[in-house]
C-alpha cells in the first residue's frame, strides 16, 4: 500500500493545462494524481486497459469495459466501482486471487481505488474482514484513495450498523489520524456522494462510541469530520445535538472541541 506520494509537482488548475507528457503518464498508471483536477482528469478505461496490458491479463478486459459501458450514468465514482467490481469478477473467475496486491500496491491512486471495491463488493468477505483489509486504503497517503475506501464499504457498514460501530469505535484510538478520520467520516448519517444511513438520521446517539473519544482529537483533519457528522445529524436531530455540543463544552471546552461545535452547529444557527 502506498504509505506517501513520490510526486512533489503542483498540478494544473484545469483539466486543459495539464501537461499532455502529465496525463500520459496519469493515464499509464506511471505517477499519481496530485489534485482533484487530475484525478477528474484520468480515462480509467484507458488506464484499466494499460494495466491490463502491463500485467499479461488482456482477457480480462473486455467483460469490465462491457460493464462500465452497461452504466446508466458513467461518472469518475460509477466507472471506479464498476471497474474494481470487474476486476474482482475476473480474478475470482480465473483463480487468480494473488492480483490483488498488484492491485493495492500500485503506484497509480485510481488503480489502488479500484482494490477497494475489490474488498466491498467481495461477498465472501464477512464486515470484519472487510473492514480489516480496508484499513491499509484507509491510511493511503492519497485523498482520492481515502475518500473511495469508506464509500466502498459503507453500504456493508449500514446493514452490519451495530458491529460495524463497535470494529471502528476501537479505530478512534489509532495512532494515524487518517484511520481516526475513516471511523467517523464512513459513518456520518447523511455523507458525501453516498446513500444515507437513515437509522444514524433518526437515532444519532447510537454514533456517540465513536465521536466521544474523538471530541477534542489533535487532527483538523479529524476535527472536520466529526463536526460534518454532528451537522449531518443535526438536520434531523437538532436537539440531540445541542444537547451533545453543550454537554462536550460543559466537560472539556478544549480548542478542538470549540472547533467542531462550531462546525456541527453551523446549520442549526444559520
Amino acid at each position: 500500500m502506498n504509505k506517501k506520494m513520490t510526486e512533489k509537482r503542483k498540478g494544473a488548475r484545469s483539466t486543459k493545462d495539464i501537461p499532455a507528457n502529465i496525463l500520459d503518464q496519469l493515464n499509464r498508471g506511471e505517477i499519481e494524481s496530485v489534485n482533484l483536477t487530475e484525478w477528474l482528469a484520468v480515462d480509467q478505461k484507458l488506464l484499466l486497459e494499460n494495466f491490463l496490458l502491463q500485467n499479461s491479463r488482456k482477457e480480462y478486459l473486455d467483460p469490465i469495459l462491457g460493464a462500465v459501458s452497461n452504466l446508466k450514468k458513467q461518472t469518475v465514482n460509477t466507472v471506479n466501482q464498476a471497474i474494481g467490481t470487474g476486476i474482482l469478477d475476473e480474478i475470482l473467475k480465473h483463480n487468480d486471487e494473488g492480483f490483488f496486491s498488484v492491485v493495492s500496491g500500485h503506484t497509480s491512486d485510481l488503480v489502488r481505488c479500484w482494490g477497494t471495491y475489490m474488498i466491498g463488493r467481495n461477498e465472501a468477505l464477512t464486515i470484519q474482514q472487510k473492514l480489516e483489509q480496508i484499513q491499509p486504503f484507509a491510511s493511503d497517503f492519497h485523498f482520492g484513495v481515502r475518500e473511495i475506501c469508506w464509500m466502498a464499504v459503507r453500504p456493508d457498514i449500514a446493514g452490519n450498523l451495530e458491529e460495524s460501530l463497535s470494529i471502528l469505535s476501537k479505530w478512534t484510538a489509532h495512532e494515524n489520524e487518517y484511520i481516526r478520520r475513516f471511523s467517523s467520516e464512513s459513518t456520518r448519517p447523511r455523507g458525501v456522494w453516498c446513500e444515507h444511513i437513515d437509522v444514524l438520521k433518526q437515532n444519532p446517539g447510537l454514533g456517540l462510541e465513536i465521536l466521544e473519544p474523538l471530541r477534542s482529537d489533535s487532527s483538523r483533519y479529524v476535527q472536520d469530520s466529526v463536526g460534518n457528522w454532528l451537522n449531518d445529524a443535526s438536520k434531523s436531530q437538532p436537539e440531540f445535538v445541542i444537547e451533545i455540543c453543550d454537554e462536550w463544552l460543559r466537560e472539556n471546552p478544549t480548542k478542538e472541541t470549540q472547533y467542531i461545535v462550531r462546525k456541527a452547529l453551523r446549520t442549526i444557527k444559520k
